[in-house]
């Protein structure tokens, strides 16, 4: 279903909590292809996927110089107002986290409970001299995956061993495939190909009143560990969880305890 240009729908128990889920920004990415495991793992959840502007089945923004961050925010802000939930978790990928974030600072009654995986809303802290990030990964990887001779399946594959999964060897050939065509999609393609600046959302973290867990693969190449305690710390309410053997995407690497961890968290009453 599409509602205000973002694509949506629903999985698992109607009478469950609603939990939101937010997919990253990484060529192919849209909310089934990174959370269809873990919403497997919690069929006891009334899980709300959405496609983000310009990714899986959501038209891209026509506004190119509009800030991303914040447009994607309101555009989601605006399906939400229509569907009519408020106050609802949201388990939301990089990408996914920060608009999510974005939100939750100008709009404190939408989420209960936030839990952002990979995650980069904002630089580096400059008293933070040790924190590792690499602002301009995702960025080349785009450039090698559409570059050159074009996207092709060895590019994905190549791309996810690299950047999203720990285990390369266990990377499944059908996410591949799945990826890779979502990846390929006029939309898809437009969306790669917009040249738009980023948007640091360094002075909108304080606003964000939602606890808020930092979920953080030990071996993410876009940030480290330390970069992920600087980020939890500028949180008012937030909280960091590392898990090790895992990349960018643990969510798909390692569903299960992304599922047990995002529960724990939920269903905390401290």
């Amino acid at each position: 279903m599409v509602t205000g240009e973002l694509a949506h729908g629903w999985a698992g128990t109607e009478s469950g909590p609603v939990t939101l889920v937010l997919h990253g920004g990484g060529p192919g990415c849209h909310a089934t292809s990174d959370f269809a495991a873990v919403m497997a793992h919690r069929p006891e959840r009334r899980w709300l996927w959405v496609d983000l502007p310009g990714y899986g089945a959501s038209a891209p923004e026509s506004d190119a110089d509009a800030p991303p961050l914040t447009t994607a925010a309101h555009a989601l802000d605006c399906l939400l107002t229509d569907i009519g939930v408020r106050n609802i978790d949201v388990l939301a990928q990089s990408l996914g986290g920060s608009v999510a974030l974005r939100l939750a600072a100008e709009r404190p009654n939408v989420f209960r409970r936030i839990v952002a995986i990979g995650s980069q809303p904002a630089a580096a802290p400059a008293h933070r001299t040790g924190s590792t990030r690499d602002p301009g990964l995702g960025a080349r990887a785009r450039a090698a995956y559409y570059g050159g001779s074009g996207p092709n399946l060895d590019k994905m594959r190549q791309m996810i061993a690299e950047l999203e999964w720990y285990e390369t060897n266990l990377v499944p050939e059908p996410m591949v495939r799945a990826r890779h065509s979502a990846a390929t999609t006029p939309t898809a393609r437009t969306t790669a190909t917009a040249n738009r600046t980023g948007e640091d959302l360094g002075d909108h973290l304080a606003a964000v009143m939602a606890p808020t867990l930092v979920l953080w693969g030990r071996h993410d190449p876009f940030a480290g560990p330390d970069y992920a305690a600087a980020f939890a710390d500028a949180l008012p309410r937030g909280d960091l969880a590392v898990i090790c053997r895992t990349a960018h995407h643990p969510q798909s690497e390692r569903p299960e305890m992304v599922a047990a961890l995002a529960e724990a968290f939920f269903t905390d009453r401290s």
